[in-house]
């Protein structure tokens, strides 16, 4: 065979190779896999008592975390402004999960779990209520639900969530420290305030994702972060 022959037969199959799925796939942005939630088998400190690792933030308007989170004296102290959250890198499932906290002056705040993505003011999540005197509600957001709720609507008779009232007081005075526990058990949360049950959300839509702390305009102090098996 001739060498001009040759050529538009190894044309042929240069084009037909870079065709292949193969070459394309080699080509082709590498897809993000899928992190599967975490069982923890042995409990764990969540915060270090030096810095955030481990964690990330989401803030209204892209705001850096430096803004609103940092740690001094081995505390996480929070200003509370603007909205968004503190949530773990990792995704988990069936734990308990206790945080020690307090305000320096009545505010708003909350444990946040099996968040979804994307990041988002609030997204699909279960909000475990952290506000000064209402420590216990449950709030879900963005799609999340439950066996029972009261619906919440927007203005124009959307519904934008859910809330579930706590069905007892257990929290301490603002300036004092709180202990408050979320029970992740399949499709049930129980939150605990001061080892005291004060209330149960099941049938949940939702089983696993990361875990948040709101900023919500309250300014307060976290002391530690506990994740356990159950």
């Amino acid at each position: 065979m001739s060498p001009r022959t040759l050529l538009p037969l190894w044309a042929a199959i240069f084009s037909s190779v870079l065709a292949s799925p193969l070459a394309m796939a080699a080509d082709a942005p590498a897809a993000s896999a899928a992190v599967a939630a975490a069982t923890p088998s042995a409990k764990v400190e969540l915060f270090n008592g030096k810095d955030l690792a481990g964690w990330t933030s989401f803030l209204k308007g892209g705001a850096p975390a430096a803004e609103t989170w940092s740690v001094k004296d081995g505390l996480l102290v929070c200003a509370g402004k603007p909205n968004g959250f503190l949530r773990t890198e990792k995704s988990y499932k069936q734990y308990k999960f206790t945080v020690e906290w307090r305000f320096t002056k009545p505010g708003n705040t909350g444990v946040v779990v099996h968040m979804t993505a994307p990041d988002a003011i609030w997204p699909k999540s279960i909000e475990c209520q952290g506000m000064h005197k209402n420590q216990g509600d449950f709030y879900l957001w963005s799609g999340a639900t439950a066996k029972e709720g009261v619906a919440l609507k927007a203005k124009d008779g959307t519904v934008r969530g859910y809330r579930i009232g706590k069905q007892l007081d257990a929290e301490k005075p603002a300036g004092e420290w709180n202990t408050f526990t979320t029970i992740c058990d399949k499709d049930t949360v129980t939150i605990l305030v001061n080892g005291k049950e004060v209330n149960k959300a099941t049938g949940l839509n939702l089983t696993e994702g990361t875990i948040g702390l709101q900023s919500e305009g309250g300014a307060f102090e976290v002391k530690r972060c506990t994740l356990e098996p159950l």
